[in-house]
C-alpha cells in the first residue's frame, strides 16, 4: 500500500503496519519518516531494535530472518531495520525480502522497516518490491523542489513558534532564506533550529534572518539545467557561480546542459514530422519536472533557433577542452555563461 510521506503521520495513528518501507534521496525527510515510525512502534511495546545493513554481493541474509524469529527474555516485541544503500538486494536478498514481507502479515510481534535510496521505475516493478508494497506500506520520500522551499520553510518555522512578517517582505525573507540553502535539506533544518535558538517566539524580519542564515547551498548541474529551461534567469546566474566556487568540472556542466538542447531539437523535429509533443516526449525518455518545462517551451521554439543552440553547445564543447572560439570568452565558465543565459532567456516566462 503507497502512503504520501506528508500522509504517514495519519497512517500512523490509525494503527501501526508491520511492515514499513521507505525511498528516496532525502536524507532529512527519510530519517523524520523512520523516527515517526520507530515512536509509534515504541509506544506499542516494540522495546528491541536490530539494524542490518546490506553491504556487497556476499550479504548473509540469513542473519536478517534469523533476527526476525529470535526475541530477548526482555522483550516480546522488536523493531527489524533494513537498509539497503544501493537499492540493489540481489537475487538471494529479493527471495529473503519476499519472504518477509509475506511473514509480516498479521505478525504484531516484529515490525520490518526498509530503508531504500530513491528507485527507478524498473526497480519498483521487481517482484521483491511488489511484495513490499504488497503486504506493508511503502512512502516515497520525494526531496523539496526549489519552488516549494520558501513554503517549507515558513511551515518548519511555524513549528517552533515563529514566522516572517506578512506580505511583501515575508515572501522577500522566504526566498532569500530558499536561496541559500537551495539543494541542502538537512543544513536547512540546522538553519532553521539556529533561528529557533536566537530569536524568540514570534515574527522574524528580513534583518534578522540576512544576518543569522549562513549560505549553504548546494547545487548540480542537473539542477541548472532545470533552471535554464524554466528561464529563471537570476538562479541560473547564481548556481553557475556557485558550481564554479565548487569546483565542479565545466565538461560535466555542459553535458547537462547540451544534451537539453539535444533532447529539445529531437522533439522538434519529431513535432514537425507530425508527431504530437505528449508522444515525442515519452519517446525520447523525458519525464516529471523537466517533461513540464520542455512542454511549456517547446511550441515557441522553432528549429533555427534550436540549430543556433546546438551550434554554440558545440563551440563551448571546444573551449571547455581548451580551444578557443572567435566572439566566445576565452574561459570555460564564461562561455558557459554565455550559453546558458541565451537559453535561459529564450525560456523565460512571457
Amino acid at each position: 500500500m503507497q502512503v504520501a510521506a506528508q500522509q504517514l503521520d495519519s497512517q500512523l495513528q490509525r494503527g501501526l503496519r508491520s511492515l514499513y518501507t521507505l525511498h528516496g534521496d532525502e536524507p532529512l525527510l527519510i530519517q523524520e519518516a523512520a523516527d515517526a515510525i520507530r515512536s509509534a512502534a515504541r509506544t506499542l511495546g516494540y522495546t528491541e531494535r536490530t539494524v542490518h545493513t546490506v553491504a556487497g554481493a556476499h550479504f548473509d541474509w540469513s542473519e536478517v530472518l534469523a533476527s526476525g524469529g529470535s526475541l530477548s527474555l526482555f522483550a516480546d516485541k522488536q523493531i527489524v531495520e533494513i537498509r539497503i544503500p544501493t537499492g540493489k538486494p540481489g537475487k538471494d536478498g529479493s527471495q529473503i525480502l519476499q519472504q518477509i514481507a509475506a511473514n509480516a502479515q498479521d505478525n504484531d510481534s516484529v515490525l520490518t522497516l526498509v530503508l531504500l535510496p530513491r528507485l527507478d521505475s524498473q526497480t519498483t516493478k521487481g517482484a521483491w518490491f511488489g511484495a513490499l508494497d504488497g503486504f506493508g506500506v511503502t512512502v516515497k520520500v520525494d526531496p523539496v523542489e526549489r519552488q516549494a522551499l520558501p513554503q517549507w520553510i515558513a511551515q518548519r518555522l511555524q513549528r517552533q513558534g515563529q514566522n516572517v512578517v506578512s506580505g511583501e517582505e515575508g515572501q522577500r525573507t522566504l526566498q532569500f532564506f530558499a536561496d541559500r540553502v537551495e539543494g541542502n535539506l538537512l543544513a536547512a533544518y540546522q538553519e532553521i533550529q539556529k533561528l529557533g535558538l536566537l530569536f524568540p517566539a514570534g515574527e522574524l524580519s528580513f534583518e534578522q534572518v540576512e544576518g543569522a542564515v549562513l549560505n549553504v547551498a548546494r547545487y548540480t548541474p542537473f539542477k541548472l539545467a532545470e533552471a535554464v529551461l524554466a528561464g529563471q534567469v537570476v538562479r541560473t546566474q547564481r548556481m553557475l557561480d556557485g558550481l564554479q566556487a565548487v569546483g565542479e568540472p565545466a565538461v560535466l556542466v555542459h553535458w547537462a546542459l547540451s544534451e537539453d538542447i539535444r533532447t529539445l531539437h529531437r522533439i522538434r523535429l519529431a513535432m514537425d514530422a507530425g508527431r504530437p509533443l505528449p508522444m515525442a516526449l515519452r519517446e525520447n525518455r523525458v519525464w516529471g519536472l523537466k517533461e513540464k518545462l520542455m512542454e511549456r517551451v517547446l511550441p515557441v521554439l522553432n528549429n533555427a533557433v534550436l540549430g543556433k543552440w546546438l551550434d554554440d553547445a558545440h563551440t563551448v564543447d571546444g573551449i571547455v577542452k581548451g580551444l578557443k572560439a572567435p566572439g566566445w570568452p576565452g574561459d570555460p565558465w564564461g562561455a558557459l555563461q554565455q550559453m546558458a543565459m541565451r537559453v535561459a532567456m529564450a525560456c523565460s516566462p512571457r
